[in-house]
């Protein structure tokens, strides 16, 4: 096992590396500055014009004025002190800003995972027991509606019905009064409160329904059809033929053996979800990293871009791991030398 962390964690500092330099340089790529999208900014919207002057003053400031290989030198060696820079177009720590997003990034996909798999795992073991019932036709007709209609769509539909039938407005992640911190008279830590909590809590299931719709629909179906290739094996029909309860069989090795594909996808959760919900989390107005990557590819703020995709790669090699790890507990044939092939 040590040697297999080991190793593990050679691969994952050099594929750190190749993503902080792939995603520096692609982000590059388009042929203009933040100092050229702030330009014209500011012509558009104030019709101010800046000289040739002015600009390559500006580029100095930022520090553009350097070639590619500085630009990327001076990031990673900022990164190594653990100081993330500044936002070219907020102006404000970088640190600061992804701090508290990262955090609603995490809890929100753990809470949409949470609600696909609790849906997905049952869903797909009844369809898969039930093949070509009318059970087994109704969640794959449900299945199919849910990879159909797009995230943003049944948002707004919950949105609407919630307020409209409930009275309730579900819009970000906290109530108006939870949204800057706790509230004066409760006992709270660093701005949280067991009532904040709560809050976002409640909160938290519309857009976990939302972003876990087409994932579940997706994992129901992957859950029926590799549990119906372990049913039909000879192993399941001999423990049948020994009398053991029905669940009992189904239990202790098809369903570990065909939750497999769901345990090896965890490490790409967070980036799916992440890339998957900009407009979700615009439409929900949820304070996710997503639409402070959007904005930050739209105004070429190459630090802030960089560092979260950069973030968001650490979070997949870690959770790759993970879930290799996880997959030598859940299924006994897969030994660690295996996963690393």
């Amino acid at each position: 096992m040590r040697h297999y962390i080991a190793r593990r964690l050679m691969f994952a500092v050099f594929t750190i590396w190749a993503i902080s330099l792939v995603c520096f340089l692609i982000i590059q790529a388009p042929g203009h500055d933040y100092v050229d999208v702030y330009i014209g900014r500011l012509l558009l919207d104030h019709q101010v014009y800046i000289t040739i002057e002015e600009a390559e003053a500006l580029r100095k400031y930022y520090g553009l004025d350097k070639p590619i290989y500085v630009q990327y030198g001076k990031w990673i060696w900022n990164l190594v002190r653990a100081d993330f820079g500044y936002s070219f177009d907020l102006q404000l720590p970088i640190k600061g800003l992804i701090a508290e997003r990262i955090l609603f990034t995490i809890v929100l996909t753990g809470m949409t995972v949470l609600v696909t798999w609790t849906m997905a795992i049952p869903i797909g073991i009844f369809s898969a027991l039930r093949q070509h019932s009318v059970g087994d036709y109704t969640v794959t007709l449900l299945g199919f509606i849910g990879l159909a209609v797009p995230d943003f769509l049944l948002g707004l539909i919950l949105m609407f019905v919630t307020f409209k039938y409930m009275h309730v407005s579900v819009g970000g992640l906290f109530s108006p009064e939870y949204v800057g911190g706790a509230l004066r008279d409760e006992v709270q830590w660093m701005g949280w409160s067991l009532q904040r909590l709560w809050n976002m809590i409640t909160h938290l299931w519309i857009p976990a329904i939302v972003l876990g719709t087409a994932g579940t629909a997706g994992l129901i179906r992957i859950m029926r059809n590799n549990l119906l290739d372990e049913l039909n094996k000879a192993y399941v029909t001999t423990a049948r033929s020994k009398g053991l309860a029905s669940w009992r069989v189904i239990a202790k090795y098809p369903v570990r053996l065909a939750i497999n594909p769901l345990v090896s996808s965890i490490g790409y959760l967070l980036p799916a979800l992440v890339g998957g919900s900009v407009i979700v989390s615009i439409v929900l107005s949820l304070p996710t990293l997503g639409p402070l990557l959007l904005r930050a590819l739209l105004d070429q703020d190459i630090y802030l871009s960089s560092t979260i995709i950069l973030l968001l790669g650490v979070l997949t090699v870690v959770g790759t791991m993970i879930s290799d790890i996880l997959l030598v507990i859940v299924d006994p044939r897969i030994s660690m030398h295996k996963t690393m092939e």
